[in-house]
C-alpha cells in the first residue's frame, strides 16, 4: 500500500516539475527568439474593423461572473453522485451510502444557503 502511494507521490511531483520546466522554456525560448516591437497601433484594440471611439475597457458586475461559477460548482458537485449511484446497486451497506448521500447533498444545500444569504443570487 505505501509504495504505491509512494509511486503516486513521485509521478505527481514530477509532472508537477516537468511542467514547471516546460512552463520556464517555454518562456525562455519566447524571450530569446520572440519579436517584441509594441507601438501604439499594436496595443488598441481590434473588434471588426472599427476603430474603438471610447474606452474599450468595459467593467461587468462581478456578480454574473459569481452566478456563474456557482452554477459550475453545483453542476460539477452533483456529477460526483453518478459513481454512488452506480456502486449503490452492488454495494453491501446501503444504509452507509444513504447517510454518505445525505451528508454530501446537506453540504451543497448549505453552500447554496451560504450563497444566497452573501446575495450572489440576486440581481438588482
Amino acid at each position: 500500500m505505501t509504495s504505491q502511494v509512494i509511486q503516486i507521490a513521485i509521478f505527481t511531483a514530477v509532472g508537477f516539475i516537468l511542467g514547471g520546466v516546460l512552463l520556464t522554456l517555454s518562456l525562455a525560448i519566447q524571450k530569446i527568439f520572440g519579436i517584441s516591437n509594441p507601438t501604439k497601433v499594436k496595443k488598441e484594440s481590434y473588434e471588426c474593423g472599427m476603430k474603438a471611439f471610447h474606452d474599450t475597457f468595459i467593467q461587468y458586475d462581478v456578480k454574473y461572473y459569481l452566478f456563474a461559477l456557482i452554477f459550475i460548482i453545483f453542476d460539477v458537485e452533483f456529477v460526483f453522485l453518478v459513481p454512488w449511484a452506480v456502486i449503490f446497486d452492488i454495494a453491501a451497506n446501503k444504509t452507509f451510502l444513504i447517510i454518505e448521500a445525505f451528508i454530501f447533498v446537506f453540504i451543497l444545500v448549505l453552500g447554496l444557503i451560504y450563497a444566497w444569504g452573501k446575495g450572489v443570487l440576486e440581481f438588482d
